[in-house]
C-alpha cells in the first residue's frame, strides 16, 4: 500500500524508472508490486513571480516499517533520481497508522 507521490520530475523519466523503482521497493518491503501507488504530481513552481522548474521531491506514505528499512527506501528512491539526471532530491516520509487507514470501509 505505499503511496509515492513525486514532484519536480518529468512524468516520463518516473515512467521509464518505474518499473525498477517499484521493484526494488517490493522486493525491500517484501509487499506485491501491485500494492504500490505512484502517481507524478504536476505542479507548477513560481519564484519572485516566475515560473521555474521545479526540484524534486517525492512523499511516500506507508505504514511504519522501522528506521532502517526507510533509510534504504531513502536511498533506493534518491539513486534511481540521481541517475535519472536530478542530482539532488527531497524525499519526505509519512507514518499511516493502520488504525485510521481504510479500505473499503475497514481499518487495517
Amino acid at each position: 500500500m505505499p503511496q509515492i507521490k513525486i514532484r519536480g520530475v518529468e512524468t516520463d523519466t518516473i515512467r521509464k524508472l518505474s518499473n525498477q523503482l517499484i521493484d526494488e521497493l517490493a522486493q525491500l518491503t517484501l509487499s506485491p508490486k501491485d500494492d504500490f501507488t505512484l502517481e507524478v504530481m504536476n505542479s507548477t513552481y513560481i519564484l519572485n513571480g516566475e515560473v521555474v522548474p521545479g526540484y524534486p521531491f517525492i512523499e511516500v506514505a506507508w505504514f511504519d516499517r522501522g528506521q532502517e528499512l526507510q533509510d534504504l527506501a531513502a536511498q533506493i528512491i534518491t539513486s534511481l533520481i540521481n541517475e535519472a539526471g536530478y542530482p539532488s532530491v527531497d524525499i519526505m516520509f509519512t507514518i499511516l497508522e493502520k488504525q485510521r487507514y481504510y479500505e473499503n470501509g475497514e481499518h487495517y
